[in-house]
């Protein structure tokens, strides 16, 4: 990624109360962080990039457009923080890839043999537990 502080600088972190175990200190304290950006409002990407990512990144964005990652596996706000932007930009990174096309191939004469060979030997094991009066 080009410079991960600039694509930070767009994003809006909210601090919010964590559920599950904890007891009084989960109920007073917001240690879950969500991270909000704006796809469209995004002056990083190119409107390729964009494009990409809106298509990849379909069943995270919400209607209004906001990509919206959510931690709340540490109790300490500060590493949920760090939590949410490794996986914000580990999430653009690999929404970014551009996968190689395939390569169509045949297999090879020393495999189609080996094919034949093991399907002629599974028939004659078939064959072989017919009852030789039929």
């Amino acid at each position: 990624m080009r410079n991960p502080e600039k694509l930070l600088s767009e994003v809006n972190f909210k601090a919010v109360l964590s559920g599950g175990p904890g007891g009084q200190h989960a109920n007073k304290t917001s240690t879950k962080v969500v991270l909000m950006w704006k796809l469209k409002d995004s002056a990083f990407f190119l409107e390729e990039e964009k494009e990409r990512l809106s298509i990849k990144l379909k069943n995270r964005i919400t209607k209004e457009g906001v990509l919206q990652i959510a931690s709340d596996h540490t109790r300490s706000q500060h590493k949920n923080k760090e939590i949410v932007e490794s996986r914000f930009l580990r999430m653009l990174e690999d929404a970014l890839k551009i996968p190689r096309s395939r390569k169509k191939t045949k297999p090879s004469k020393k495999a189609k043999l080996k094919r034949l060979k093991n399907k002629k030997h599974q028939a004659e094991k078939k064959a072989n537990r017919k009852n030789p009066l039929d």
